[in-house]
C-alpha cells in the first residue's frame, strides 16, 4: 500500500509540472517509517490476547522479534528490487544503499536494509514497552531527559572535547558505518553495528515485557 501511496503522489507532482526535473531518492525513508509503526501499533490489544490465552512473556517476545525479522527482510527485498530497478532505468535515482556505498552487492544491499529496518523496529518496540510500563507522563519526562542529554553531547563535542577525542569518535562512527581510514569500505561492520544496536533495543525490550503487567 505504502508503495501505490509513493506512486500516486509521484504522478500527481509529475503530471503537475508537465514531467519536467522531477524526482525523487532514498525511498527507503518511507519504509523507515512504516516500520517504525509496526514496532508500536497493536501491542496493547496482541498482549492482552496472547497473556489471556497462556502465551508465556518469553513466547510473546520471541514471536515478536520473528515477526519483525519477517517484515524487515520483506520489506528490504521489496525496495532492494524496486531501488535497484529504478537506478537501472534512471541514472539520477540513488537509493539509500547505493547512494553510501554504491550498487555492487545486492544481497548485501538487502542485508544491509534488513538489519537496518529490524533495528527501528526494535527501537520502537521498547519505546512503546516503555510507555506502557512507566506511564504517559513519566514517558515524557523520560524524552525530555533523553534530549537534554543528546544536547549536552552535542555541546562537549562542539565546545569542551579536544579535537583529537573529537577526530578519533568520528573516526570509529566512520568505520562503524564501514568507511575506513584508507578510503576503502567494509559492509561487515555498519551489519554488525546495526544488529548489536538492534540487540541492546532487543534485551532492553525483553528485560521490560518481563515485567509489564496486564492492564
Amino acid at each position: 500500500m505504502q508503495y501505490l501511496i509513493v506512486a500516486l503522489i509521484f504522478s500527481i507532482v509529475a503530471i503537475s509540472v508537465g514531467g519536467e526535473e522531477i524526482g525523487s531518492n532514498a525511498l527507503e525513508f518511507s519504509s523507515v517509517i512504516f516500520i517504525s509503526v509496526i514496532g508500536v501499533l497493536g501491542y496493547k490489544e496482541d498482549f492482552k490476547a496472547l497473556i489471556q490465552n497462556g502465551y508465556t512473556r518469553k513466547y510473546i517476545f520471541g514471536a515478536t522479534i520473528c515477526m519483525f525479522t519477517l517484515l524487515a527482510g520483506t520489506m528490504a527485498l521489496i525496495d532492494t528490487i524496486i531501488g535497484n530497478s529504478i537506478h537501472y532505468f534512471n541514472d539520477n535515482y540513488f537509493t539509500l544503499f547505493g547512494s553510501l556505498y554504491g550498487y555492487g552487492n545486492v544481497f548485501l544491499n538487502w542485508l544491509w536494509l534488513t538489519v537496518l529496518y529490524l533495528m527501528f523496529c526494535s527501537l520502537f518496540y521498547l519505546a512503546v514497552l516503555v510507555i506502557n510500563r512507566v506511564g504517559k507522563m513519566v514517558s515524557l519526562f523520560i524524552g525530555v531527559g533523553l534530549s537534554c542529554v543528546i544536547l549536552l553531547v552535542t555541546s562537549l563535542f562542539r565546545f569542551v572535547f579536544s579535537q583529537e577525542f573529537v577526530s578519533a569518535a568520528a573516526e570509529f562512527v566512520m568505520k562503524a558505518m564501514g568507511f575506513m581510514s584508507n578510503g576503502t569500505t567494509n559492509l561487515f561492520f555498519p551489519i554488525l553495528s546495526f544488529l548489536v544496536i538492534g540487540a541492546v533495543f532487543g534485551i532492553g525490550s525483553y528485560a521490560v515485557i518481563r515485567r509489564t503487567e496486564l492492564k
